[in-house]
Parts: structure tokens; C-alpha cells; sequence
């Protein structure tokens, strides 16, 4: 999945207007308006599109963290320079502070019923022998799950 693509979803999800958008990338320490963050939310095929990078996805993710959660003493988290499913998937699972049976409930009301075992292996580190890269399927229908649970009546 692309990171607009996220990005657009995570928005709808959480109902957040581009004022809010712009307060979480504040954050995480990223100044961005509204221009910026409306060309990341369009569609891919509109003249105004842009590419939201990797670094100012993971940006917003833990700026996001910091709004739902609150601000962890000491360092702020870093900002990553490359993303992957994993760690967008692990992100998310912070933010919201979801527990691996909520993830799993939510995976199913998608359609997408995995183990816990396998819910697990993405959540460890890349060179654990036990680690499983997440595929956009699995991202896709964990985004779907949410939207059905935080925004469908």
C-alpha cells in the first residue's frame, strides 16, 4: 500500500480534518500546511497529487502516536527514513493501543482471520528467525477492519 494511500484512510478512520492533520505532523516536530497535506490526500490520477515520503508518513504516525497516547518522557521517537507494512501495522497498533485479540477481532470483521502466532511475527524484529514481512493484503483488510469498527454505524 502506498503511503497516501494510509494516509487517506487513517484520516476517514479517525475523522480528522486538515487542521488536526497538520497539529499531529507538528507533533512530530514536521512543519507542513494545508496545501502540502491536501496534494498527499489526493487521488493518484489528480493534477495536484503528491508523494507523501516515507519519513513524513512515519511523521505523522508517531505524531499520531503522541496525540492519542501522550508524550513519552525523554527522546522524542525518531523519524524513520524507510517504511514498510510492519512497521506502519506496528505504528498503528501503538497509537490506538490495541492488544494482539482486538487486533485479531478486527482482522475478522475484514474477512481476514489470521493466528495469533501469526499476528505476532509481525511484530518482531526483521532479523528474528520467526519474523514475517506484513503484506498490503493484511495492512489493506486490517485498515478495512478499522474503518468498520471506528467509523461504520
Amino acid at each position: 500500500m502506498t503511503n497516501n494511500d494510509c494516509l487517506r484512510r487513517i484520516r476517514y478512520i479517525l475523522d480528522f480534518n486538515d487542521s488536526k492533520m497538520i497539529a499531529i505532523f507538528g507533533l512530530a516536530n514536521v512543519t507542513t500546511d494545508r496545501k502540502e497535506v491536501s496534494a498527499w490526500l489526493k487521488q493518484d490520477d489528480d493534477t495536484d497529487f503528491e508523494k507523501c515520503s516515507d519519513a513524513s508518513f512515519a511523521a505523522f504516525l508517531n505524531g499520531m502516536i503522541i496525540a492519542l497516547r501522550g508524550e513519552k518522557e525523554g527522546e522524542p521517537p525518531r523519524v524513520e527514513i524507510k517504511l514498510n507494512n510492519n512497521m506502519v501495522f506496528m505504528k498503528l497498533k501503538i497509537a490506538l493501543s490495541l492488544k494482539a485479540d482486538e487486533i485479531l477481532k478486527i482482522l475478522e470483521s475484514a474477512g481476514q482471520e489470521i493466528s495469533k502466532h501469526e499476528l505476532s511475527a509481525f511484530f518482531r524484529r526483521p532479523d528474528h528467525k520467526h519474523y514475517r514481512e506484513c503484506k498490503d493484503q493484511i495492512l489493506r483488510n486490517f485498515l478495512n477492519g478499522l474503518k468498520i469498527n471506528y467509523r461504520d454505524d
